[in-house]
């Protein structure tokens, strides 16, 4: 069944907040190479959580980059392709500032990502927490995540993966506001600009048939912060049915 598309304005008040995003690619060019990994963590207004979806992706093609983002190639047999996911991932979007560190990047992958099936993302209001946190973390050595995170006293979380990278990307924007002494209310126009806007909506396709094998597979850790310099735990694959 082929992907069908409209333009829909979310009701006002109906999918307000912020997107958190993180993705893993194959390489570092969102034209030559795919998302292998994507991550959102949804935050309402105040920047309480919402809701979290990531999953692995199959590439059609090598996984890339091993030794950065620990994605081997067995770990993506049987993850779905990206216009599977591309409708659950609009509804998550839809309506929402999206926010990331170097958010830019995350947004070129997913646009590009997005256009091979069809669909142009429109121009939503974006927050980078690498810019806010240029100004407010001094003492750090750098100003990647790990750095910043480091500066923060955010503690461990497992980089490199997409729902780890998303989960501290919101916890530093928490830490930022706090910081910074400014509330969430203070960003009202990002929020009601990033609420009028027309986003695609794609119907679920019908899932292609792949017996016993999952609809989503997410890749974390379990629950940090954990403590600089001590044993982590491992990383965990989970096969999950739904959503």
């Amino acid at each position: 069944m082929p992907l069908g598309r409209q333009l829909a304005v979310p009701r006002w008040g109906s999918s307000r907040g912020y997107a958190v995003v993180d993705i893993e690619a194959t390489g570092r060019s969102p034209w030559r190479h795919r998302v292998v990994e994507v991550a959102v963590v949804l935050l309402d207004e105040q920047l309480r959580p919402e809701g979290e979806f990531s999953t692995l992706l199959d590439p059609l093609g090598p996984v890339g980059p091993t030794h950065v983002h620990r994605i081997a190639q067995e770990d993506v047999v049987g993850a779905p392709r990206f216009r599977e996911v591309a409708p659950h991932l609009l509804e998550r979007l839809t309506g929402r500032v999206l926010v990331g560190h170097h958010v830019s990047c995350d947004q070129a992958f997913l646009a590009r990502e997005f256009a091979r099936i069809g669909i142009v993302l429109p121009p939503v209001p974006l927050l980078c927490t690498m810019r806010l946190a240029r100004g407010h973390l001094a003492g750090a050595g750098g100003y990647g995540l790990a750095a910043c995170v480091e500066a923060a006293g955010l503690g461990w979380y497992p980089a490199h993966t997409a729902l780890g990278d998303a989960r501290a990307t919101a916890d530093l924007l928490r830490h930022c506001v706090r910081t910074l002494h400014c509330p969430p209310a203070d960003w009202a126009e990002p929020l009601r600009a990033a609420a009028e806007v027309p986003w695609p909506r794609l119907n679920r396709p019908v899932p292609r048939p792949r017996p016993g094998l999952p609809a989503l597979i997410r890749r974390e850790a379990a629950f940090g912060p954990w403590p600089q310099g001590g044993e982590h735990p491992a990383l965990v694959l989970t096969a999950l049915d739904g959503e």
